[in-house]
């Protein structure tokens, strides 16, 4: 690409008091210039041995020109499309004849001479459809005005575009080693090592570069740019365009070229032109990961998730030219999580379970004997837990615990229960689990079905509050205890603060009301008042009532926060 006579200039650029001056490798300021990048920014004119990068609204074509004035010349053109295929083709016409006193006659009319180009389709030399980056490589190219046309048919997109007539010497984008692709090397349950071959460009053109290495659960990328589109969707570099402030409008239709027929935007693909200043709206944030490690051409990657498979690129940039290109990427599923040692349960005992944060731990009950139930008591004392119990493998039980909740299934002879303890997201989970087939001789006391702990508003005093709770059929001792707390108390502070599965032993003795023994074989009598006295007015207390089994393990009613009255 040499200078342009000044007369195609004005073929290519709208006329204008300030007429933008194209770049070319001959010129002094061309380095200046590129670096600029608000210099080519409103341009279509592609500079020569520089990438540039630009926009694209779907169902617009965008085209790009260029002047090669002598025949033979080497050419290469190079489009990345980013996050969407692209359309593009490549294509050449012969260069007006030059306006000079020489030629037989007049010199055409300039407004003549741009017709002539708009009217002319011009020679074919290359077209592509598709998502890779894609060459168009000549060692012998003719003299003429070279176009270059883009389209994206599914959406707004960016892309870039890298074209010179000095190919073997410029080499901008880093090369490729023989083998290209990336290759795990070791494989763990939250790692991957990967490794691959160095490229020529740091060895043996002594350039500067660094590696990056991508990592996500979709799908392989083939440019840095198609990554940086899909981290960044949100950020400026994926926000469209706005007309008249970010390139000039010549740049939409007919790059400032009149039209016989307005209204009616020439494409190759016939498709109609979207209305300017369309809403572009951000997509959301993906589960992508981008690491640069400098010249390393090994790497770990690791705080992945087990039996979950991802997707490994490599890309190679040059830090000079900020350009860069895709190694052949590879995918690879995490190992399974280690199986986890099962805790055997034995009928009739209790058993002391602790779950890690998100961890889970599986235990297993073989009944010795036939049994006709099967029957789990399970007593959470920290966060909820998630509790799924199957039978020979057949899932009988999926449910959410928290605090105290009893489960009675059907059993079957000879047959073997798997238990699978899953942890809170916020915490750490303790409990007790208790699995028997004679759910009479549990060392557990029996519950009712509601264990909250009822306060009479009326009864209330300035020294008083009087509380009901339900009992069973069965004899066990009752303990109350009460707690003073600040008026602002509640039971998300409760849960915090107290372990559900501690007993009244760890409570102090002056905190202890009284205990008492109480059942009644009429279940719906089955219920007991008590009146705590010697409070304080206008105070706030906390009340806990403990069941104590025959076998000495105790069980806390819902707790409740009670408020004497302030003036009596």
């Amino acid at each position: 690409m040499v200078p342009l006579h000044w007369c195609l200039l004005w073929l290519l650029l709208p006329l204008s008091s300030r007429t933008q001056k194209l770049p070319t490798r001959d010129e002094e300021l061309f380095q200046m210039q590129i670096r600029d990048k608000a210099f080519f920014h409103d341009s279509s004119v592609i500079p020569d041995g520089a990438e540039i990068s630009s926009y694209l609204f779907r169902d617009t074509p965008k085209r790009y020109f260029f002047v090669v004035e002598e025949d033979n010349t080497p050419l290469s053109v190079t489009v990345t499309p980013c996050d969407a295929p692209l359309e593009w083709k490549l294509s050449l016409q012969e260069l007006p004849e030059e306006a000079s006193g020489e030629g037989s006659g007049d010199p055409e009319p300039l407004e003549q001479q741009r017709q002539q180009i708009i009217n002319e389709e011009g020679t074919e030399l290359f077209s592509y459809k598709g998502n890779d980056v894609e060459y168009f490589i000549s060692s012998s190219s003719p003299s003429g005005l070279y176009q270059l046309e883009l389209l994206s048919t599914e959406k707004d997109t960016h892309f870039k575009v890298y074209a010179t007539t000095t190919p073997e010497s410029d080499q901008p984008y880093p090369e490729l080693p023989y083998d290209p692709r990336v290759d795990v090397t070791s494989l763990g349950r939250t790692t991957v090592t990967l490794a691959w071959k160095p490229s020529p460009t740091a060895s043996l053109l002594k350039q500067p570069i660094q590696y990056c290495v991508v990592i996500n659960r979709e799908h392989n990328f083939k440019s840095l740019c198609a990554v940086e589109a899909k981290v960044s969707a949100d950020d400026a570099f994926m926000m469209a365009p706005k007309p008249g402030l970010d390139f000039s409008p010549f740049d939409f239709a007919h790059f400032g070229f009149p039209s016989d027929n307005p209204g009616k935007e020439r494409s190759f693909l016939a498709k109609p032109s979207p209305k300017l200043g369309r809403h572009v709206y951000a997509r959301p944030k993906v589960d992508i990961q981008k690491i640069c490690i400098g010249n390393k051409n090994i790497f770990t990657v690791s705080d992945l998730k087990p039996d979950t498979q991802y997707y490994f690129d490599v890309f190679v940039a040059n830090s000079n030219s900020n350009t860069s290109t895709a190694y052949v990427g590879t995918f690879a599923r995490t190992k399974e999580e280690a199986q986890q040692k099962t805790v055997e349960l034995k009928d009739g005992k209790v058993t002391d379970v602790f779950v890690k944060r998100k961890g889970a731990k599986f235990l297993r009950f073989a009944p010795v004997s036939s049994h006709q139930k099967v029957t789990f008591f399970i007593h959470s004392c920290l966060d909820a837990i998630q509790i799924q119990v199957r039978r020979d493998g057949k899932l009988l039980l999926s449910q959410n615990v928290e605090g105290i909740r009893q489960f009675q299934l059907r059993g079957k002879p000879k047959a073997k229960y798997l238990i699978r303890l899953k942890g809170h997201k916020k915490g750490a989970s303790m409990l007790k689990i208790l699995a028997t087939t004679r759910p009479s001789k549990q060392p557990f006391p029996s519950l009712p079905e509601d264990t909250r702990i009822k306060a009479f508003d009326k009864l209330r005093t300035c020294s008083s509050a009087t509380v009901a709770w339900l009992g069973t059929q069965e004899r066990n001792k009752f303990c109350i205890y009460k707690k003073e707390v600040d008026d602002n108390y509640n039971e998300d502070q409760k849960k915090r603060e107290q372990n559900q599965c501690l007993g009244p032993d760890t409570r102090k003795k002056s905190e202890k009301v009284l205990c008492k023994y109480f059942h009644s074989q009429n279940l719906q009598r089955a219920v007991t008042t008590e009146t705590i006295k010697g409070l304080l007015p206008g105070k706030s207390y906390l009340l806990d009532v403990y069941v104590i089994g025959h076998g000495g393990h105790s069980v806390r009613y819902q707790s409740k926060v009670v408020k004497t009255r302030k003036f009596c």
